[in-house]
């Protein structure tokens, strides 16, 4: 059985590999918990993560926000196990398995209320055009007027500047790999460990056979988001922080 100190070792070991790919993490996490902060304007304010994944921006946001209430949405029953487990000593924090690629996703999240904010990071860039138009659509009927959308995440940039678009990646990936350590495990090498890590064979037991899929051809861009957003019924939509291509997109209702 899973004990709560081994799910905090691999839910530690994935904040690592993460910032294998993002050494300002961390700040992308403030910058966004900043936003909901001073655009709530309640101290019991409720969020909805979309692609929870193992809970690091969610207890991140409780973290800054100890009032606030957390409803995490993930497809992945493997890092939504480690969650409960690791986290599961948190108040404020609830977990839900279910698709966004899937209809039905914002009746399973049960919410009581309109939420004041829904968050995301490094998730949405899995879904498909038509895949994310609906997840924004759904947001934009779900938040009341004056709520916010705040997704951090790498954003690609349309054709437009392709020699400066790539030099911008290419000076974040040089911050990134001087700041990281040289012995850093990076996201496959986590996952094979995952795969043969005893305390965890339950939860990748229950895991799809091939995953969760994470192969797309055609990723939208931030042009893309923008479109998405306003046809969402989003009044208000900018970047407020961005590093290389990583960046964090806000969405005012």
């Amino acid at each position: 059985m899973l004990t709560r100190e081994q799910a905090r070792h691999w839910l530690d070991r994935w904040d690592r590999q993460q910032e294998h790919y993002l050494a300002v993490r961390e700040e992308r996490f403030t910058v966004i918990a900043d936003v909901v902060q001073a655009m709530a304007g309640r101290e019991n304010v409720l969020i909805v993560d979309l692609g929870v994944g193992p809970g690091s921006l969610a207890v991140r946001l409780l973290d800054h926000l100890p009032k606030a209430q957390v409803v995490g949405i993930d497809a992945d029953p493997l890092l939504l196990g480690l969650a409960r487990t690791g986290y599961g000593d948190r108040s404020g924090l609830r977990l839900v398995h279910h698709d966004l690629r899937e209809a039905g996703w914002v009746d399973a999240l049960s919410l009581e209320r309109a939420p004041d904010a829904i968050v995301s990071t490094t998730a949405l860039h899995w879904l498909t055009g038509p895949q994310l138009a609906a997840v924004y659509r759904a947001c934009g009927g779900l938040l009341p007027p004056g709520g916010v959308l705040v997704n951090g995440d790498h954003f690609q940039d349309g054709p437009a500047r392709p020699r400066l678009d790539a030099l911008t990646r290419s000076l974040a990936q040089c911050h990134t790999e001087r700041t990281r350590p040289s012995d850093g495990e990076d996201w496959v090498a986590w996952w094979d460990a995952i795969t043969r890590a005893p305390e965890l064979a339950d939860l990748v037991a229950v895991r799809r056979p091939e995953g969760v899929s994470h192969h797309l051809h055609n990723e939208p861009t931030l042009d893309n988001h923008l479109l998405f957003l306003q046809e969402g019924g989003f009044d208000e939509v900018g970047v407020v922080w961005q590093h290389g291509d990583n960046r964090v997109l806000v969405a005012v209702r």
